[in-house]
């Protein structure tokens, strides 16, 4: 609700409900991507849809983790998964949680040598998870 002052100063309630705040709606904008795109990029790990998983690790990590590339990949869905789902139910861990593992895939992507684009695209969305950490924070989610 908004209030209105009046001719003699005092100030009114009006009926009309108030538009939302632009930072909740910042906070809901980056609480809906940081949900749903971690969670479908980790499915898209079991069914590769969008692209071949495995050419994106780097063979420095593929080295120092057990297993296969196919198998890490399957790992790195799950976690991704967990994390958005972390991100729907507590945000202001959430975005941190996020933070941290995209900088992970940066310094991978990094390694490999031919993703610089997309290395500064994730480090974008690394500093909107953080921003996500701080407005949940605000919003005590």
């Amino acid at each position: 609700m908004t209030t209105h002052a009046t001719t003699g100063g005092t100030p009114t309630r009006s009926t009309q409900p108030s538009p939302p705040q632009p930072a909740h709606q910042a906070f809901m904008l980056l609480r809906t991507v940081f949900t749903v795109a971690p969670i479908l990029f980790g499915l898209d790990k079991f069914i590769e849809v969008l692209t071949d998983w495995e050419g994106y690790l780097a063979p420095e990590i593929n080295d120092i983790v057990p297993g296969t590339a196919h198998q890490a990949m399957l790992l790195v869905g799950v976690v991704e998964i967990a994390a958005g789902v972390l991100v729907a139910i507590l945000p202001r861990i959430g975005g941190y949680v996020v933070a941290a593992w995209l900088a992970g895939i940066i310094i991978n992507l990094l390694l490999i040598g031919n993703y610089y684009d997309i290395a500064l695209r994730d480090f974008g969305l690394l500093v909107a998870a953080l921003a996500l950490g701080r407005l949940a924070a605000a919003y005590r989610r």
